[in-house]
């Protein structure tokens, strides 16, 4: 399949909308991947080469410390492999997906496949494509989807390694997670009563900050499920005949 027949395949186009939602945490991620990378000492340009090619994050977070120590490479490599093996089982769930295609298109896909696209591939697509038309659109969506969740993740490396004497230390991962989270609520806000909820929830975390124990967040959980019920369509009971 020519590159111009994916580029204008709507697929890859509902492919980069559907991960786009979660772009702002998957970025976040990044950019704080980025900025313990170069904490870490191990070099700009072997920061720069890792937030480029080392497509990885939570192998990445886990290598980091231990490459900071001057661990041996062997358990470095170790503990990449151990954290990755989801991939395997995750590949294994795609081989019938990509079973026809090249084999440096399947090592492409390979290395530009994470957590976030299988999910929303597989929830998209249930069934192996059974004719070339359907090979085509798997295809341009699986492209579209990765390709948009690699450039955010990597372009967010390059800024946290480049500028991280700028981002403050503190925000730390915390903050990524706080970003990934907000991303994929965003994503799930569908409708107005979802979207609703999440602004309730919020608006009351926010409000009862100063409780104890962080009671702050079951309140706000509970104060959106309560409204939500009340406002939301009860479903129409038929009587029986």
């Amino acid at each position: 399949m020519s590159g111009r027949r994916v580029w204008h395949h709507p697929a890859f186009w509902q492919g980069m909308r559907d991960i786009s939602g979660l772009s702002i945490g998957i970025a976040a991620w990044g950019l704080m991947t980025g900025v313990a990378m170069a904490n870490a000492h191990i070099g700009t340009a072997a920061a720069l080469f890792m937030a480029t090619w080392v497509f990885a994050g939570s192998s990445m977070l886990a290598a980091i410390p231990l490459l900071a120590q001057e661990a041996p490479m062997w358990v470095v490599l170790a503990t990449g492999f151990c954290v990755n093996l989801r991939f395997v089982v995750f590949s294994a769930h795609l081989r019938p997906y990509l079973a026809h295609w090249p084999r440096l298109h399947r090592l492409t896909l390979a290395y530009l496949t994470a957590d976030l696209s299988y999910v929303q591939f597989v929830r998209r697509f249930q069934h192996p494509p059974q004719n070339s038309d359907e090979q085509i659109e798997q295809r341009a969506y699986l492209l579209g989807n990765t390709g948009l969740n690699w450039a955010s993740w990597t372009v967010a490396g390059w800024v946290g390694v480049l500028l991280a004497q700028w981002v403050p230390t503190h925000w730390g991962l915390g903050f990524a997670g706080m970003c990934a989270l907000t991303g994929l609520t965003i994503s799930l806000a569908q409708d107005r009563y979802k979207a609703l909820s999440a602004g309730l929830a919020a608006s009351a975390a926010v409000a009862s900050a100063a409780l104890p124990l962080k009671l702050n967040i079951l309140l706000g959980i509970a104060v959106a499920v309560a409204l939500c019920l009340l406002v939301a369509p009860r479903p129409t009971v038929k009587a029986a005949p």
